[in-house]
């Protein structure tokens, strides 16, 4: 499946850090989907703004979003537009366990393609 310019885009924003930009980018794709991809971009926004709270100190905020977002992106074909969904979501639940244990969350997660 081919990626487009703006979930391509979004990608390059999560994986440097800029979860504030990679919201804005996912919000304009989000509100036009359908599902599926209305799921898939909801579950990804909310992961990059629990990234972004958690970023901030915010572990309540991070800890709620990264539930909802792992929760929609369970939904989706774990291979959706060939990204490895199921890494993100080993890598969310595992920030979301730092943060409710209170440890130093060291937010390493990353949007990648599959080989």
């Amino acid at each position: 499946m081919h990626l487009s310019d703006p979930l391509q885009q979004a990608i390059a924003q999560f994986n440097s850090g800029q979860y504030y930009a990679c919201h804005d980018t996912l919000e304009v794709l989000w509100l036009e989907a359908t599902e599926p991809d209305r799921t898939f971009y909801q579950g990804l926004l909310q992961i990059a703004v629990a990234c972004y709270h958690a970023s901030r100190s915010n572990s309540r905020g991070a800890i709620l979003l990264l539930g909802e977002g792992t929760r929609r992106l369970q939904q989706c074909d774990p291979a959706h537009y060939g990204l490895d969904l199921k890494a993100l979501i080993a890598a969310a639940m595992t920030l979301q366990a730092q943060l409710h244990a209170q440890a130093p969350p060291s937010i390493v997660l990353h949007i990648d393609r599959l080989n």
